[in-house]
C-alpha cells in the first residue's frame, strides 16, 4: 500500500546531455538564494503555510496511523470494512505527500541547512512507524480467497476504485510473508535508507568541488553545474581535460567510500529479493509494476549489439572537431559554435508553444503550470544538482531547475516539464490511489516533450549550421538517454549479480567493470582516460534508485513510436494517437504499466521496438554527415 513513487523521492527526471554554445548569461549574477527574485523560486506556501502548520500534519497523521492500526482483524467482517481501511490510508497518503514534500524540498534548495535536513528525518522515522503500523494489512487481506474479494468489489461500487491495487496484491501473494515477517520487514525500512542517506551527504553536504584556472585565466569552481557548462562550451580541449581530471579526481579520492556505501545498496537489494523469495534482485526490483526480468536483460542485449551509429557518431565529432585524440569529455561540445542565449522566461513561450499539437486544452494547462511559485528555476549556493519535477497530492507538481540560459538547459526545462504535465493530467483524472503513475512510463512524458521541442526548432530554420546543432542535439538525445542510460544499467546488472553470487564489491571490482562497460559500448572511437572507470561513484541513480535508469531507455523508445505516430499520417490517425497519448497521461496507475503502453500503442516485449531506436541514430548521423557537407 505504499506510494513508491513519493518513498523514491518524486520523479527525478535526467537532464537532457549537453548541446549548446558559448554563452553570455542573462540569468542573475549570484549565488545567493536571498537575492534571486522570488518568481524564479519555489513558493511553499500552498503545501503548508509555515512549520507549525507542518508540525500540525505530522501530529495528524500519526493520529491517523494509530486509527488504521486499530483496523487490524477487521477485513474479514466484509466490504465496508475492506473499504474504510482503504479510505483510511488515501487519508493518510495525502498527508503523506504534504509533510514529506515540504522539507524535502526545502532541503534541497539548501542542503547545507542542518535544522531542515532534521525535519525531513522526523518524517523518514514516520514513515517506518507507519511501515510498522500496517505491516498486518496485506496478510490479513490474502487470507480472503480471492473468489470472494472479487464478488465483494463486484457488489461494492465504492470498492471499484481499489480494483487493480487489490487484485495484484494477490498476484504477489507468493511474495507476501505472514504478519510476523512483514512487521520484521518493516522494522527495517529506516536502516534500509541508510546507504542513500549517506550517499547524499557524502556527495551533496560534505564534497568539497575543486578549483581550476582556465586558460583564460579565470578560476571557476567546479559544482556539477559548473562542470557540465565547461564541458558543453569551452572549446579549448585542455580545459575541459583540466575540468575532467580535477572533476573525477574529487570521487576517485573518495571512491572506496563510495564503493563501501554501495555495496551496501547491492546487500540491501539481495536482501530484500531473498526475503521475498525471489531470485535475483532484478526480478525483486521489476515485480511490483509486472515488468518481466527479460524486458531489461534483452533491451541490454539489444543496445550492446547496436553501438555502431554511436561509435560512428563519435568518429564523425572527431573528424569535425579536427582533434588528434577524442575522449569522452569531448562528447559534450557542439561541432559548430553558437553562441545564442536562452533566458528563462523565453524559453518558458518557446517550449509552451512547441507542444500546440497536443491541444488547447494541454496548453492551457501547461501555461498555468508555469505561471509561477512551482518551479525553482536557477543555481545557489547548497542546491542540489540537477532537475527533476516532484509531484504533492492534492497541490500539484514542483519542478526543480539549475537553468544556465543554454540550449541544452531549454531542452532540460521541456524534459521536466514533461514529467509535470504527467502529472497534472494524472492527479486531475485519477482518485488518489490510482494518481500516481509509475516510473515504467514517466520517462515517456518527458522525452516525448523534448521531440516536440526539437521538431519546432527544426521547422523554424533551413540553415544547415542551425539544422546540424539540433540534429546534434536529436543524435546526443539517444546518446544520452538511450545508450548511456543502458550502460548504467547493465552496470547495475553486473554489480547485483555480484552480490548474489556472494562476491567481494570493492571499488577496484566496480571500476573494471565500467572500464569494460566502456570498451564494450564505444570500442575504438574514443580514448579510455583511466579516471572515468570511477564514473559509477558519481551516478545518484545508483544508490537512490537501484533499477531506475533503464526505464530511461525504455521510455525512449516508446516515446519515439507515440511521437511519430502524432505527427506523420493523415490528421485522423494524428488526432486517434494523440488521445490514446494523452489517455495514457491521464491514466495515473490505474494499470500495469507494459498493459498501458500498449494501449497507448507500444510493445516493449518486442526487440524491434528497441532496434527501432538503434536505426534512428544512424539515420540521424547520415543526416548530420549531409548537413556538414553544405556547411562552408
Amino acid at each position: 500500500m505504499t506510494n513508491q513513487n513519493l518513498l523514491n523521492c518524486g520523479v527525478l527526471g535526467a537532464a537532457s546531455l549537453a548541446m549548446a554554445g558559448t554563452v553570455t548569461s542573462a540569468k542573475p549574477e549570484t549565488r545567493n538564494r536571498a537575492e534571486i527574485p522570488a518568481q524564479y523560486r519555489w513558493d511553499f506556501s500552498a503545501i503548508y503555510p509555515n512549520w507549525e502548520a507542518w508540525e500540525s500534519g505530522m501530529k495528524g497523521m500519526e493520529a491517523k496511523m494509530e486509527t488504521f492500526a486499530a483496523l487490524k482483524g477487521t477485513l474479514a467482517q466484509g466490504p465496508a470494512a475492506v473499504l474504510k481501511a482503504y479510505l483510511g490510508y488515501d487519508e493518510i497518503g495525502m498527508l503523506q505527500y504534504k509533510v514529506y514534500r515540504y522539507p524535502q524540498l526545502q532541503r534541497d534548495v539548501d542542503t547545507r541547512n542542518q535544522e531542515i535536513a532534521g525535519k525531513f528525518q522526523r518524517v523518514g522515522a514516520l514513515f517506518a512507524k507507519f511501515g510498522t503500523a500496517t505491516a498486518w494489512f496485506t496478510p490479513e487481506l490474502l487470507t480472503i480467497p480471492q473468489a470472494t474479494m472479487e464478488k465483494w468489489i463486484a457488489e461494492t461500487p465504492a470498492l471499484a476504485p481499489y480494483r487493480f491495487g487489490i487484485l495484484d496484491n494477490y498476484r504477489q501473494q507468493a511474495h507476501v510473508l505472514d504478519e510476523k515477517g512483514e512487521r520484521i520487514l518493516s522494522l527495517a525500512a529506516r536502516f534500509k535508507q541508510t546507504p542513500t542517506a549517506t550517499f547524499q551527504e557524502l556527495s551533496t553536504s560534505d564534497i568539497k568541488f575543486p578549483q581550476v584556472t582556465l586558460s583564460d585565466g579565470k578560476a571557476v569552481t567546479l559544482s556539477p553545474g559548473v562542470y557540465q557548462l565547461v564541458l558543453n562550451t569551452n572549446y579549448n580541449q585542455a580545459d575541459r581535460a583540466k575540468a575532467f581530471e580535477a572533476y573525477l579526481k574529487t570521487y576517485a579520492a573518495t571512491a572506496n567510500t563510495y564503493a563501501a556505501i554501495y555495496n551496501g545498496v547491492l546487500q540491501r537489494g539481495w536482501f530484500t529479493a531473498q526475503a521475498r523469495n525471489y531470485a535475483t534482485t532484478l526480478e525483486s526490483a521489476l515485480d511490483n509494476n509486472a515488468i518481466p526480468a527479460a524486458v531489461v536483460e534483452t533491451l541490454a542485449e539489444a543496445v550492446r549489439a547496436g553501438t555502431a551509429p554511436l561509435q560512428r557518431y563519435h568518429r564523425l565529432r572527431k573528424k569535425l572537431l579536427g582533434l588528434e585524440t577524442y575522449h569522452l569529455y569531448d562528447g559534450s561540445i557542439p561541432i559548430y559554435k553558437d553562441d545564442k542565449t536562452y533566458p528563462y522566461d523565453d524559453t518558458k513561450e518557446l517550449v509552451i508553444s512547441s507542444v500546440a499539437p497536443l491541444g488547447a486544452d494541454y496548453v492551457a494547462k501547461y501555461r498555468n503550470f508555469v505561471s509561477g511559485g512551482r518551479i525553482d528555476v536557477y543555481e545557489n549556493d547548497g542546491k542540489r544538482s540537477g532537475a527533476y519535477n516532484a509531484g504533492v497530492y492534492g497541490v500539484g507538481p514542483y519542478l526543480l531547475l539549475n537553468h544556465n540560459d543554454t540550449l541544452d538547459a531549454v531542452f532540460t526545462f521541456a524534459h521536466e516539464a514533461g514529467h509535470a504535465m504527467h502529472t497534472v493530467l494524472s492527479y486531475e483524472t485519477q482518485p488518489f490511489v490510482t494518481a500516481d503513475y509509475t516510473i515504467f512510463v514517466a520517462e515517456v512524458a518527458s522525452t516525448t516533450n523534448e521531440r516536440f521541442l526539437l521538431n519546432k526548432l527544426l521547422e523554424t530554420t533551413t540553415d544547415p549550421k542551425e539544422r546540424f546543432l539540433l540534429l546534434q542535439h536529436a543524435v546526443d538525445a539517444i546518446a544520452g538517454t538511450f545508450y548511456t542510460q543502458v550502460l548504467f544499467a547493465d552496470f547495475e546488472l553486473r554489480a547485483h549479480r555480484l552480490a548474489e553470487q556472494g562476491q567481494p564489491i570493492t571499488a577496484e571490482v566496480l571500476n573494471k567493470i565500467y572500464e569494460q562497460l566502456l570498451k564494450e559500448y564505444y570500442g575504438d572511437a574514443i580514448t579510455v582516460d583511466d579516471l572515468y572507470k570511477y564514473t559509477w561513484s558519481r551516478i545518484p541513480h545508483f544508490f537512490n534508485t537501484p533499477y531506475y535508469v533503464y526505464q530511461y531507455a525504455t521510455c525512449f523508445a516508446s516515446s519515439a513510436k507515440l511521437f511519430k505516430g502524432m505527427t506523420t499520417g493523415d490528421a485522423t490517425s494524428r488526432r486517434a494517437a494523440t488521445d490514446r497519448y494523452l489517455t495514457l497521461l491521464q491514466s495515473g496507475g490505474n494499470d500495469y504499466p507494459m498493459t498501458q503502453l500498449q494501449k497507448a500503442g507500444v510493445d516493449l516485449t518486442k526487440r524491434e521496438t528497441i532496434q527501432a531506436v538503434v536505426d534512428q541514430m544512424g539515420e540521424l548521423v547520415s543526416q548530420m554527415e549531409a548537413e556538414a557537407a553544405k556547411i562552408k
